[in-house]
């Protein structure tokens, strides 16, 4: 997923003031100890030699590689061995990019610790400035290359060393049509800095400072939103009333952010010639329009049977005609809520993988007895969860907040997935382990997947698996028609600040729109929702992204269908898809499962499991 931290305990980064209060935040609900991850593997700390003489090394390197190859790769191309000699510039390419990418990962990583830490905050901006600065002495490489004619590349990659990197060219090559002049490139890389990049850096660090008023307390966004699934109904409306507050106070900041990176978004669009809003993402997830469109067609015109269905039955168990929307997650009614300590979620999801592959399992473990997760709620961390891969030759980092929810131990399973994924797909170097997000979610989904149905299978008590049913339910709605909703919320917003700025009340307005349609008459959304797309990172940091979880959703459901066939070899078919990361497009990869994305009727399968398990429930219902 994106950047977003140390070396032992969190020293010299963090202050033990911090660390006996997520020591005691984890006591007070039985959590258990949490871990904290160990950046040392990549340096450690602010002010450690190696970090410093890395980062000379990276500016030293760049140059050099521009000074040696920069307008010579056509010649190259056409020497007596263009193959050994191409292969030896993209080498020399891809070492200079591992080296970039171990640097920036611990500055992300640290900065993700504590977003409102001047020092850490400070750290990871000179850091990108200074990489991004270097990384312009890189651009005319991928531009030299796919200005050569492409039957000359062709013969060049037919045999010798630059086949190993055939598929990485090829994906160079999608980029050909939308290439500017170098110095253009140039020039829109160094103003990301002050650009979309300062931007991103203003979310985050208005985000994390954000304090919430619940229960004579202010807390942070990630402990605020876990309010919304406490058992008492009086917490979770406090907490969406603190919420809309705090978020309606705070709107001219988001709006300016939203209002600005649109444009900017909309300016690189024309420059390079991009026709739609989405066009960019698509690209770069080497996935046809056209799919992403039978996607979102088949997701919307499946609300009613979906999202619509299943709320108009949970408001029937809560005894309402429709819920308020700070209810759309609540626990169900006279279902025992418990906390799930550390110790029992890690066995939960190691136990699930392991019953899957051993394999799977094994890599797994890792991030628990290497210190590669992060998992406390603290002040000023990155709220959600992600698993950043750093770069081949070290290992993923994983945070999340954790907090002993059933829907928190779903999240580490879904981490942990993403986290195999990037450990198996290492092997193909810094250049084409990259995994497109048609892929990406692959595994997390799968992983979470796993985890449920183990679960689900062990559990004999009526109410307990109505619950466990209808929190899957959820998720998948949630992965599905919500993300689906973001990205048709994202293309109304898009399209529309193309026309002019937009005031806060047109994106509430917008927001609401989408909202409404997805939901379903079962969720009464009133005035108080309105500002709630504020806080939706992947609106700032990537947009469009949001639809990779439908479409990862909706395919691992197929996955899976095919898993419960118990077919020979799948497991091993599976590793492979992982084990490919970026070196093979989404359909190659897919059709030993027999699966295909691309037809018309492929999402159908996916949806219709998520319909499955809410006519399971009605059955359930209908039974007691």
């Amino acid at each position: 997923m994106t950047i977003r931290a140390l070396a032992p305990a969190w020293s010299p980064l963090r202050s033990a003031e911090g660390a006996a209060a997520a020591r005691a935040a984890a006591h007070a609900v039985d959590l258990g100890p949490l871990p904290e991850w160990d950046l040392a593997d990549l340096y450690s700390g602010l002010d450690a030699p190696d970090f410093r003489r890395d980062l000379a090394k990276a500016e030293a390197d760049c140059r050099s590689f521009s000074e040696t190859y920069a307008g010579k790769i056509a010649q190259l191309a056409s020497g007596p061995d263009a193959s050994a000699s191409l292969a030896a510039a993209v080498a020399a390419y891809e070492g200079i990019e591992e080296l970039l990418g171990r640097l920036m990962s611990y500055a992300g990583l640290v900065y993700s610790g504590d977003t409102t830490d001047e020092a850490r905050a400070k750290f990871y901006g000179d850091t990108r400035e200074r990489l991004t600065n270097a990384s312009g002495d890189l651009l005319f490489f991928a531009l030299e290359l796919n200005r050569i004619e492409d039957a000359v590349l062709d013969a060049a990659m037919a045999g010798g060393p630059l086949a190993h990197y055939a598929p990485w060219i090829e994906d160079l090559r999608r980029e050909k049509p939308f290439q500017l002049e170098d110095r253009i490139e140039k020039l829109f890389l160094e103003k990301s800095v002050t650009a979309n990049a300062a931007w991103d850096r203003l979310f985050n660090e208005t985000i994390a400072a954000l304090r919430f008023p619940i229960q004579g307390e202010r807390l942070p966004l990630e402990p605020t939103l876990n309010k919304l699934q406490d058992p008492d109904g009086a917490v979770r409306r406090e907490a969406a009333g603190a919420l809309s507050e705090v978020f309606r106070e705070n709107l001219r900041v988001f709006t300016l952010i939203t209002n600005t990176l649109a444009k900017d978004k909309e300016i690189s669009d024309r420059w390079r010639g991009f026709k739609d809003v989405a066009d960019a993402r698509h690209l770069s997830n080497r996935v046809e329009p056209e799919v992403v469109a039978a996607l979102v067609d088949a997701v919307r015109e499946a609300y009613p049977r979906l999202s619509h269905r299943y709320y108009r039955l949970k408001a029937k168990w809560f005894g309402v005609e429709a819920l308020p929307y700070w209810d759309r997650n609540a626990p169900l009614p006279k279902v025992e809520q418990r906390t799930i300590p550390w110790t029992e979620a890690r066995d939960t999801v190691l136990d699930a993988y392991n019953a899957f592959s051993p394999k799977m399992a094994g890599i797994a473990r890792d991030f628990f007895d290497r210190r590669w997760i992060d998992a406390p709620t603290r002040p000023g961390k990155a709220p959600g969860a992600f698993a950043h891969p750093t770069v081949p030759s070290v290992h993923p980092y994983v945070l999340v907040n954790y907090q002993g929810k059933p829907r928190d131990v779903m999240t580490l399973a879904h981490e942990l997935g993403h986290g195999v994924h990037q450990v198996l797909a290492g092997h193909n170097g810094a250049l084409m382990a990259p995994t497109p997000l048609t892929l990406a979610e692959t595994a997390s989904v799968f992983g979470e997947m796993l985890t449920f149905r183990r679960l689900l299978a062990a559990t004999t008590n009526t109410t307990q698996r109505r619950a466990m049913l209808a929190a899957k339910v959820e998720d998948m709605i949630n992965t599905v028609v919500r993300q689906i909703a973001f990205y048709s919320f994202e293309r109304k917003v898009h399209l529309a600040r193309a026309e002019g700025e937009l005031t806060a009340e047109q994106i509430n307005g917008l927001w609401m729109s989408v909202q409404a349609e997805s939901l379903g008459p079962a969720i009464t959304l009133d005035a108080g929702y309105e500002p709630f797309w504020a806080y939706i990172p992947h609106f700032i940091h990537s947009p469009f992204y949001v639809y990779a979880y439908a479409f990862g959703d909706c395919l691992v459901n197929s996955l899976y269908g095919v898993y419960a066939k118990a077919e020979d070899g799948f497991v091993e078919r599976y590793f492979a898809l992982l084990s490919a990361g970026g070196s093979k497009p989404y359909g190659e990869l897919l059709a030993p499962f027999g699966l295909d994305a691309r037809d018309p009727g492929f999402w159908q399968i996916g949806l219709g499991m998520i319909e499955g398990m809410i006519a399971e429930l009605e059955g359930m219902e209908a039974e007691a």
